[in-house]
């Protein structure tokens, strides 16, 4: 009757929550963790550093109204091709959906007759 009276009762074979192994600790009452990110958005503050602006990219062809995109124009298409001979992908270039399908495949067919290298001179 001593070992019942000292262990925590529990209801339909469930284990008590000291008994568990891998139990959650309580939440504390401390500041609230920062994000993936530390606590910086878009433009947050940096430690130490100024605060900066980061301007929404706009697409260039939507912008300059270039209703078709030319494999033949290699200079325009050579602003969208890393020093590597990678495309550059949308997330840094700004150019809208739609452009950048158009604009991959004229880069494509550029490659293609010799317009524009397939990778970086070693």
């Amino acid at each position: 009757m001593a070992d019942e009276t000292q262990r925590p009762q529990t209801t339909a074979g469930a284990p008590a929550a000291a008994e568990t192994p891998h139990a959650a600790p309580a939440p504390s009452a401390a500041a609230p963790t920062p994000g993936p990110r530390g606590g910086r958005g878009p433009g947050g503050s940096r430690e130490g550093g100024r605060k900066y602006f980061r301007r929404k990219k706009v697409c260039k062809f939507c912008v300059e109204k270039i209703q078709s995109i030319d494999y033949k124009d290699y200079r325009l298409l050579s602003q969208f091709v890393a020093e590597s001979g990678k495309i550059v992908p949308r997330r840094l270039s700004g150019v809208c959906t739609p452009h950048q399908r158009r604009l991959s495949t004229a880069i494509k067919q550029a490659r293609n007759i010799a317009l524009l290298p397939f990778s970086a001179r070693m």
